[in-house]
């Protein structure tokens, strides 16, 4: 089946990258949320990051118009009718996700592909809200999209090898490395990576380190891009969290268990870049100093 038509479903940081790295790569792209200010930042932000790409010479004013051409908002679910491809990009909700694709099914043609850009919940959990569970598949992206080149291609209990095959080819042709993971929580890279993320709270938790000194520890001493902690603020948070519920509900082993810090974080409202404060405190999504909460 060839895929010409991508649904994004979630116009939030995921779903605006996911939506900007298909329009660049020749898809026409819908972009649906209920909230109609979410969808005018999404195309704000979209044209924008195109801007700098512009200015930096990696694409041509011609080339940006030509995209953006290739791009659509709505507030209605019922403009899935022509997809050949759904990308749920929303928050980590089982009972959410599921209520959309549920809702999907019934208006999206009998041969479209959904896709799920869950980092941890269950494809075959997903794909039995549906009528379709041999068409549905896990694309999981990594931000910030347009930049990173993973994806992980997630196959469930009942996902067709065509369909594995499709979104194959749409990574493809997104430029994507891709790499292919069986319907475990957290797939192959969230299993190795929250873990790590959510020790480094523990260790900020018990003492032993400060932020910026769990995060240099890293950085320096193993040569990773970013710190820990300051991934775990670009991840959000709350995503971390809930994951990581899910990784000790569903695994059962304590090495898994949620940082009790990170429970406390979430509550005070302190999810990470997102909301401006999280392990570091930030303005429009750019690191100026760490949390006050830790000079104390």
């Amino acid at each position: 089946m060839e895929i010409k038509n991508i649904f994004v479903v979630g116009a939030g940081f995921m779903g605006s990258g996911i939506a900007q790295t298909a329009i660049q790569s020749g898809y026409n792209v819908t972009i649906h949320d209920q909230s109609e200010g979410a969808l005018e930042r999404a195309k704000t932000n979209i044209g924008k990051n195109m801007d700098r790409l512009v200015s930096k010479g990696r694409m041509t004013e011609e080339q940006k118009a030509a995209a953006l051409a290739l791009l659509t908002t709505s507030s209605s679910i019922h403009t899935a009718a022509n997809a050949d491809l759904v990308i749920e990009a929303i928050f980590e909700d089982l009972n959410a996700k599921r209520a959309i694709f549920e809702e999907l099914d019934k208006i999206c043609p009998k041969d479209t592909i959904f896709a799920s850009n869950t980092s941890s919940i269950s494809l075959t959990s997903l794909a039995a809200a549906t009528s379709r569970a041999e068409q549905v598949v896990g694309m999981h992206f990594f931000s910030p999209v347009p930049v990173m080149r993973l994806l992980e291609v997630v196959h469930g209990l009942r996902t067709s090898q065509e369909a594995i095959d499709a979104a194959m080819e749409v990574g493809k042709k997104m430029g994507k490395t891709m790499i292919l993971a069986k319907d475990k929580p957290g797939f192959i890279v969230n299993r190795m990576l929250l873990p790590m993320l959510n020790e480094a709270v523990e260790i900020l938790d018990e003492d032993i380190g400060t932020v910026a000194d769990t995060d240099e520890g890293m950085k320096m001493g193993c040569n990773h891009p970013m710190g820990p902690l300051e991934l775990a603020d670009m991840v959000g948070l709350d995503i971390l969290l809930e994951v990581m519920e899910t990784f000790y509900n569903d695994l059962g082993d304590t090495k898994y268990r949620p940082a009790h810090l990170l429970r406390k974080m979430v509550a005070a409202g302190y999810l990470g870049q997102k909301s401006g404060m999280g392990f570091y405190q930030y303005e429009n999504r750019k690191k100026v100093g760490v949390n006050p909460i830790f000079d104390k």
